[in-house]
């Protein structure tokens, strides 16, 4: 993966979890605890101060720093989980891995991590699609957003949603959502 690709993909993502942070918060209220926008927003607020006005030789460094941001400054799940998956895919990188290979090496983190399986309406769900989308060459905007708004009838069985069990169905996982905004951005830097 290109150096500069995959940093404008970070900063993509930053502003689009920028702009969405008091949506992702709305959506974490009725089935977590309301902070997923702020917390995210602050992570990736920190990952760009470490990543502007840097160099990188390649593209696997920016991924460290990216997760090890998000590990650290991101509270709730979505730090290990989005710290964990950039992590999974620095190490593919390194080993020099296509995008593919490097998204199924994230997605394997998360789950690690997670123990979440399709359809317990995380962001295991948007991440399984999403990969399974690019393996089919038909991964589109369009395509990320049905795999965000198909979390909206899932009742959660992992994480914190699965505390309010059925009431938990009707409403779009928040993580899934902004898993959603990460694969946004994947595709507008070109890098799909």
């Amino acid at each position: 993966m290109e150096t500069q690709a995959v940093f404008k993909w970070m900063q993509l993502f930053a502003q689009k979890i920028q702009e969405n942070k008091d949506l992702l918060s709305e959506l974490d209220t009725p089935i977590g605890d309301g902070d997923h926008g702020g917390n995210m927003a602050r992570g990736m607020a920190a990952v760009m101060e470490e990543l502007e006005g840097k160099e990188f030789a390649s593209s696997d460094q920016i991924f460290k720093v990216v997760s090890m941001q998000l590990l650290s400054k991101v509270g709730g799940a979505s730090g290990p989980l989005y710290g964990s998956a950039f992590m999974g895919l620095t190490k593919s990188v390194q080993a020099n891995a296509s995008l593919l290979d490097s998204l199924q090496a994230g997605l394997d983190m998360i789950q690690k991590r997670g123990k979440a399986v399709v359809g317990e309406k995380t962001m295991v769900d948007v991440w399984t699609s999403v990969i399974s989308d690019i393996r089919a060459g038909t991964l589109s905007l369009d395509s990320i957003r049905t795999a965000v708004d198909n979390t909206k009838d899932l009742q959660a069985t992992k994480g914190r949603a699965s505390y309010v069990g059925e009431r938990s169905v009707g409403h779009i996982d928040p993580g899934s959502y902004s898993s959603g905004l990460l694969f946004e951005a994947l595709v507008e830097a070109g890098l799909v």
